[in-house]
C-alpha cells in the first residue's frame, strides 16, 4: 500500500470529518497537499496485506508552522484497544528517528504515552471552539478590508496610519481549511487590543466560511482569557475538546521502541 490515496482510503474509519474534534486530523489525513504529507499505517503488516484493518495512523505534514520541523498528527490503536499499548509504540517507533524534532499535535488523552516515548521541550494545552450560528452577528465594520493569504485562502484585516506609517492592527486568517471546516488564527497589535479590532476580523472571516458552507473552528491556549472572551464575544462555544501542542523529540532509548 505505498500510494498515499490508498493509505488515505484506509484510515477513513479512524476519523469523523463531520466532528470537530476530528476536523484539523482529517484536513491533514485526507486534504492537506499530496507533496507535502507522508503516512504511515498500523499494523506494519498493512503495508504487505491490504485487505487487513488498519488500526491507526501517523502524518507527517510540511506546514508554514515550521520549515524544519514537521507538524505530526495522529490516531492511535489504543483508541480501539486499550490493551494496543505495545502497537502504538510500534507506530511509533517505525515513523520517528531519536534526536528527531518535531512539533506534535495530539489529542489529550495520549499525553502520558507521548511523554513516556519522547522528550518535549514545550507543550501547550488548547481548546476546541465552534461557532454557534445561533449566537452569530455579523459585524459591519468599514475599516475590514479582505485579502489573500498564503495558499489562497482569504484573511481579513483592519490597517492604521495614525503614526504616518501604516501598520496592520489586526488579522483573521486561517491554519486550514477543509471542505466541513475552517480554523481561524488571529492577531492583533498589542497597542490595539481590547478595541473590538480583533472581534471585527474574527467575525468576517466566520461569515465568509458559514457562507462558504464550512463551520468556524478557533483554537486558543487554555491560558489565553483574552483571546476565549474574544472568541465567546463572536458566538464561538467551547467544545470540550482538548489538545496539546507539543515541540518533542523521539528519546534515544525509549522503552520498547524498535527502529525497524
Amino acid at each position: 500500500m505505498n500510494n498515499l490515496q490508498a493509505r488515505r482510503r484506509a484510515i477513513r474509519h479512524l476519523l469523523n470529518e463531520r466532528e470537530p474534534q476530528d476536523a484539523m486530523a482529517a484536513y491533514y489525513a485526507f486534504h492537506h497537499a499530496d507533496d507535502k504529507t507522508s503516512m504511515f499505517l498500523s499494523p506494519a503488516d498493512v503495508e504487505a496485506n491490504p485487505a487487513m484493518p488498519v488500526d491507526g495512523y501517523v502524518a507527517l505534514s510540511r506546514t508554514g508552522i515550521d520549515l524544519f520541523r514537521p507538524l505530526v498528527t495522529m490516531r492511535l490503536p489504543i483508541d480501539h484497544d486499550p490493551r494496543a499499548g505495545q502497537s502504538a509504540v510500534d507506530l511509533i517507533g517505525r515513523v520517528f528517528t531519536p534526536g528527531q524534532p518535531v512539533i506534535l499535535s495530539i489529542p489529550a488523552r495520549y499525553r502520558p504515552l507521548i511523554d513516556a516515548l519522547f522528550d518535549v521541550q514545550t507543550d501547550e494545552l488548547l481548546r476546541l471552539y465552534v461557532l454557534d450560528p445561533a449566537r452569530f452577528e455579523p459585524i459591519i465594520n468599514v475599516l475590514v478590508t479582505r485579502s489573500i493569504g498564503p495558499g489562497g485562502l482569504p484573511r481579513y484585516s483592519i490597517r492604521s496610519s495614525q503614526n504616518g506609517e501604516e501598520e496592520i492592527v489586526a488579522t483573521a486568517s486561517l491554519n486550514w481549511q477543509s471542505p466541513r471546516f475552517g480554523e481561524i488564527a488571529v492577531n492583533t497589535h498589542p497597542r490595539y487590543r481590547r478595541q473590538g479590532r480583533g472581534r471585527s476580523v474574527v467575525a468576517a472571516l466566520s461569515s465568509y466560511l458559514l457562507d462558504s458552507g464550512r463551520t468556524p473552528l478557533y483554537v486558543v491556549s487554555d491560558d489565553n482569557h483574552a483571546s476565549i472572551a474574544l472568541a465567546e464575544s463572536v458566538g464561538f462555544a467551547d467544545s470540550g475538546a482538548r489538545e496539546y501542542l507539543l515541540q518533542a523529540t523521539l528519546k534515544e532509548r525509549a522503552e520498547g521502541v524498535k527502529k525497524a
